[in-house]
């Protein structure tokens, strides 16, 4: 990659109007790649971690929560569409439990957690991107002021795809000129926040700490408990990490640098000959659920130190149409925001228990969290129910069930009850009736339709 190259780039980024930390963050990666960096972490580089502190142990923080939540910021990731299930908008828009979307439940868990403890000042604040930003602010208005006196979003940036064809240059495509653009990931949130004054606005303000979650992600809730606990600890930035399962073999995975400190692990920075490595779930224990807690002090303290945070790269090889591989090649860098548990003197990992990871990528997952296997219980949190003993493990057909649009029609009553419910395989083409129970184990083939009242499994 040539200096030319490289200049235009960061000439194309700044154009569109990014600010000077997103560009120094991106210069660092260009200069990186340039380099010759591949952004992979060796296995033989990485050591396993063996035992963490875990949030079950700690005690609630009493009185105390009311200024600690007075002087917290809760943000959601919310730059995702529901693309991959045949969705245009906002995925947070998606109806998900008792006629509410992810983001109503997350308004009402914020206001929830204001009333309980007495803490007014409580924000609520979106980290959008241009797709998802005006359709979402407008749902969150229907709750009130979330966000206090605070700005209601942030703003996710993007940056240019470069070809792959040994220049690296800008791509140009005249078809589609949005497709020279791709999102720079979730570590893009740390120069938002810089960028669009947020930072500055929270420390004027007072605010000390802010927890960050996925949208899509009800379980993740702010915990008073682990707040006090990073207080008194006077950590600068916490990960929660849960038990990784068989299911989440393909996930980011906790690891440290040999001799070193924590480090996050993506399965695109990892080499092929590492895989089974990187997918042994008892070597690698801990994956990221994607929330983390950070000391906005400390932060401030290193972007004035740095000009950014040096996050590992994470070099994702696509086409520039992505549903065109007839397209030229192009490489899309981009940055995990629990990397930066590797920019921190002093971060840390939490082991937090699986209620605190309910993600919703698929129908499946929608299947599951829409069902009576879950309720909504006290503060708007979402429980598996008294008679679930597990969460259900659902397998819909993808031909027939990937599509919301297919879902919905095959189940126009609503989800049959998981509540007794083990496992779940639908094939084929099924249409559900309505009051349909699920116990056990259960196989269902299709074509046929499910009558109504129907028991199905052990």
């Amino acid at each position: 990659m040539s200096e030319h190259a490289v200049a235009q780039a960061l000439a194309k980024l700044r154009a569109d109007g990014a600010g000077d930390t997103a560009v120094a963050a991106f210069r660092a990666s260009l200069e990186r790649l340039a380099a010759g960096e591949t952004g992979i972490l060796a296995e033989e580089d990485l050591e396993p971690v063996i035992a963490l502190p875990d949030a079950a142990t700690l005690p609630q923080p009493g009185d105390a929560a009311a200024q600690l939540l007075d002087a917290t910021v809760v943000i959601k990731l919310n730059g995702g569409l529901g693309t991959s299930i045949g969705v245009t908008g906002p995925k947070s828009l998606l109806q998900v439990k008792d006629g509410l979307s992810f983001l109503d439940v997350c308004a009402q868990q914020v206001l929830a957690l204001r009333e309980l403890h007495g803490a007014p000042r409580l924000p609520l604040v979106l980290l959008n991107s241009f797709a998802t930003r005006d359709a979402s602010l407008a749902a969150l208005a229907r709750h009130g002021s979330l966000s206090a006196d605070l700005p209601a979003d942030l703003l996710q940036g993007r940056v240019p795809k470069l070809l792959d064809d040994g220049s690296l240059t800008p791509v140009s495509w005249e078809a589609d000129p949005a497709l020279e653009w791709a999102p720079p990931g979730h570590g893009d949130l740390y120069p938002s926040l810089v960028s669009s004054g947020l930072l500055d606005a929270l420390l004027e303000r007072g605010y000390r700490y802010a927890f960050v979650s996925n949208a899509d992600n009800l379980g993740a809730v702010l915990d008073p408990a682990i707040l006090a606990w990073i207080a008194a600890e006077g950590l600068p930035f916490l990960m929660e990490v849960a038990d990784r399962t068989p299911a989440d073999r393909k996930g980011g995975h906790l690891a440290r640098r040999a001799g070193g400190g924590l480090v996050l692990r993506e399965v695109a920075q990892t080499a092929p000959a590492d895989l089974d490595a990187f997918q042994d779930i008892e070597r690698h224990r801990f994956f990221n659920t994607n929330s983390i807690w950070l000391d906005l002090d400390a932060l401030a303290t290193v972007l004035g130190r740095d000009g950014s945070l040096t996050l590992p790269m994470i070099v994702n090889r696509k086409t520039v149409d992505p549903r065109d591989p007839s397209s030229p090649a192009v490489v899309q860098l981009e940055s995990a925001m629990g990397a930066a548990i590797d920019a921190f003197d002093g971060a840390q990992a939490i082991r937090v228990p699986r209620s605190r990871f309910v993600p919703v990528k698929t129908t499946d997952d929608l299947l599951v969290l829409r069902s009576d296997a879950y309720r909504l219980g006290e503060g708007a949190r979402i429980e598996l129910a008294t008679g679930a003993g597990r969460v259900p493990l659902v397998r819909l057909d993808p031909e027939h069930f990937r599509l919301l649009a297919d879902f919905e029609a095959r189940l126009p009553f609503g989800p049959p009850s998981l509540e007794q419910c083990s496992s779940l395989t639908v094939t084929g083409d099924v249409r559900f009736g309505a009051d349909v129970v699920v116990r056990g184990e259960a196989t269902v083939t299709g074509p046929c339709a499910v009558p109504d009242g129907a028991v199905l499994g052990a």
